[in-house]
């Protein structure tokens, strides 16, 4: 009855094709509708929003559905506001090196776009298949090329957004030089939907690399120290990797065959500088250390595998293990020990464990799977010796049902009461993403 109710007054807001009624079964993910609306135009989202707003109805937010396990505590909200069929170019400036696209935009659909102009946003998401530019700003998604390409921070430069009253607004704007005020894109960038809808996004691009190789150097021995004074060896160095992560050994054998921790060292330059870093890394390498190089073609291949390692919120688990995905920050060389102390979970919660990290930005990934009971004592033990090192572990992928039990962002921040007052200014009603981030916001 709810769900008739719903779709016979909601039908003002768009073409009632576009109205689906509740899903046949409740996904494991959580973060469900009762009722399933597709917007193919920014007022008809606004319409959504204002409708909810005024009938104090909730809304969950998705487009490719990659991040359904990420957060939210309501299994099933009023409304699936899905953006999937709201996607498309909205203006390109080659000569400015800018594209402005609507929030459902799958990540790869655009990257094979302005591949064909020599140009590429400088992200590397997980699922770039499946995610969609919304859903990656909303969560501040990056990959282990955040070392030499930033965050998402870095890259927006304006945004529209639909406010949860309906009212349309734009913060920065669709040049590059562009300073003055407040940088208000920050606020709603890793927001998870919280504050308002993502409608449009400005991004600057940078050119194509003409050159692209990735270095393979695999440590034989279990202690660290080696990996340690590597990295510091080449931090140090003028050598300019767009990534420095390291595998543990499961995901290294996975990926490249080798049992042992791996070091991935990617460079991105015209030919003659690639093949110079290159030379360098052979010079210096550690002894013992085995070393393997892709060119081109091949790393693409690589990158391309390693995107697709962890969890995927779209897809539904066919097994009965339970898959979850933390992301974890550190003190940069902390990853080390954040690697080694992940490892260990194998053994002693008898899980499948696939981690890495970034030696130069400290962010690292790390997938569990197996006993549901297992994998919540592993995510308690990890978090808590992440803490005592200073850093902090979010739950990036868990089922609905556990998410009950494991508070999937950790401590509250010390400046948790501004978070809230902007929630509560914003969405004082809290029809967006109930539940969905830090604190129960």
């Amino acid at each position: 009855m709810i769900e008739a109710s719903n779709s016979l007054s909601i039908k003002a807001t768009m073409p009632e094709e576009q109205i689906h009624s509740g899903e046949t079964q409740l996904h494991p993910l959580g973060n469900n509708g009762r009722v399933t609306v597709y917007p193919k135009t920014e007022e008809e989202i606004a319409n959504v929003l204002k409708y909810a707003n005024d009938a104090g109805e909730k809304i969950t937010i998705m487009a490719g559905g990659t991040k359904r396990g990420y957060g939210g505590l309501t299994e099933t909200a009023d409304i699936l506001l899905s953006l999937a069929n709201y996607k498309g170019i909205v203006e390109h400036t080659v000569g400015d090196m800018t594209v402005t696209v609507k929030a459902g935009t799958p990540f790869k659909e655009l990257s094979a776009y302005l591949a064909e102009h020599n140009q590429k946003i400088s992200l590397d998401p997980v699922w770039p298949e499946n995610a969609t530019i919304g859903g990656i700003i909303a969560a501040n998604d990056s990959g282990p090329k955040r070392l030499g390409y930033g965050s998402a921070r870095d890259v927006v430069i304006g945004l529209r957004m639909v406010y949860p009253d309906g009212k349309i607004i734009r913060a920065g704007g669709r040049t590059v030089k562009n300073v003055a005020g407040y940088d208000m894109n920050k606020l709603f960038i890793g927001s998870m939907g919280t504050l308002g809808v993502i409608s449009e996004v400005t991004l600057k691009l940078r050119p194509l690399a003409k050159y692209e190789s990735l270095i393979l150097l695999t440590f034989p021995e279990t202690n660290p120290e080696p990996v340690r004074s590597f990295a510091i060896s080449l931090l140090d160095s003028t050598l300019e990797p767009v990534a420095l992560e390291l595998l543990n050994p499961s995901l290294s054998k996975q990926l490249t065959g080798k049992d042992g921790y791996t070091l991935a060292i990617s460079f991105e330059d015209v030919a003659s500088s690639v093949h110079y870093q290159e030379e360098y890394i052979k010079k210096n390498k550690p002894a013992q250390t085995e070393l393997t190089i892709l060119q081109q073609q091949e790393a693409q291949s690589f990158w391309e595998r390693f995107y697709k390692i962890g969890p995927n919120g779209a897809e539904t688990a066919a097994d009965n293990e339970t898959a979850a995905a933390l992301k974890i920050g550190a003190v940069n060389l902390d990853v080390l020990k954040v690697i080694q102390e992940s490892n260990m979970l194998k053994d002693s919660h008898n899980l499948a464990v696939e981690a890495h990290g970034g030696l130069g930005h400290g962010l690292c990934q790390v997938n569990l799977k197996g006993a549901s009971d297992n994998v919540v004592s592993a995510i308690q033990q990890l978090r808590n010796s992440v803490v005592q090192l200073g850093g902090y572990a979010v739950v990036r992928h868990l089922p609905f049902e556990l998410r009950q039990k494991v508070d999937v962002w950790g401590d509250k921040p010390s400046h948790f009461f501004l978070m809230q007052g902007i929630k509560t200014k914003i969405d004082p009603n809290g029809v967006l993403n109930e539940k969905r981030f830090v604190g129960g916001i």
